[in-house]
């Protein structure tokens, strides 16, 4: 009797709470489903421009890290997410971090150690399979585009040294375009000027009548 009363309690309550049950799974799985494709398209755009730092989307997915990797709506993070934050937060302070021309190779160096590892923090979270090297060494990067980082880094720097006064604009000129004809007839000119003030010249004056004085002197003698 006691059996059988629990097995039809049993029965109603897998009928009423099976449905309710299923859709809470199916919202679990769905929500798991967006986290990943959240992850796998921060994870995706990173790997895709690894070459090109400075794209437009290479940030767009870095800002979009704390987002994807923060343990989804439940806000529970597991400790590879954790993993993936922190590999973050390291490399966003080196990012922010100065550097100079002196500096310069040895910062890069190390951006590129802390972006591989942060990748590979991502890689493990995501239960993918890529190691060190190939994180590293497997982006093609075309040469143009990295003389082209290099040219608009050394532009920036020297452009805000010459804006901050560090370092003066050269004015030097090298040419100017001089006319052959033009130059002879100056120095000519200016070496008969400087005989006629020195007394070493002569200065030729010729006085020529106008017409009104010849009518005037004509009237008067006819007067």
């Amino acid at each position: 009797m006691e059996a059988g009363w629990f097995f039809g309690i049993g029965t109603i309550a897998a009928t009423l709470l099976g449905p309710i049950f299923a859709v809470q799974v199916q919202k679990f799985l769905e929500r798991r489903g967006e986290t990943r494709n959240e992850k796998m398209w921060v994870f995706r755009n990173l790997m895709a421009t690894r070459g090109v730092t400075l794209a437009p989307e290479h940030v767009r997915a870095l800002n979009m890290i704390d987002l994807a990797f923060n343990g989804g709506k439940s806000n529970q993070r597991k400790k590879t997410e954790n993993d993936v934050l922190d590999a973050w937060k390291e490399y966003l302070a080196h990012l922010n971090t100065p550097y100079n021309e002196v500096n310069f190779e040895r910062w890069a160096e190390k951006k590129q150690e802390l972006f591989v590892g942060l990748l590979g923090s991502m890689a493990t979270d995501l239960d993918l399979r890529y190691d060190r090297v190939l994180l590293r060494d497997g982006a093609y990067m075309p040469k143009g585009y990295a003389d082209l980082e290099n040219d608009q880094y050394l532009l920036r720097k020297l452009t805000i040294k010459v804006l901050s006064g560090e370092q003066p604009v050269s004015m030097k000129i090298t040419d100017f375009p001089v006319n052959e004809d033009l130059l002879v007839s100056q120095q000519k000119l200016q070496e008969a000027l400087t005989r006629t003030l020195s007394d070493q010249g002569q200065l030729n004056v010729r006085v020529q009548r106008s017409a009104g004085t010849d009518k005037r002197e004509n009237g008067a003698a006819q007067s």
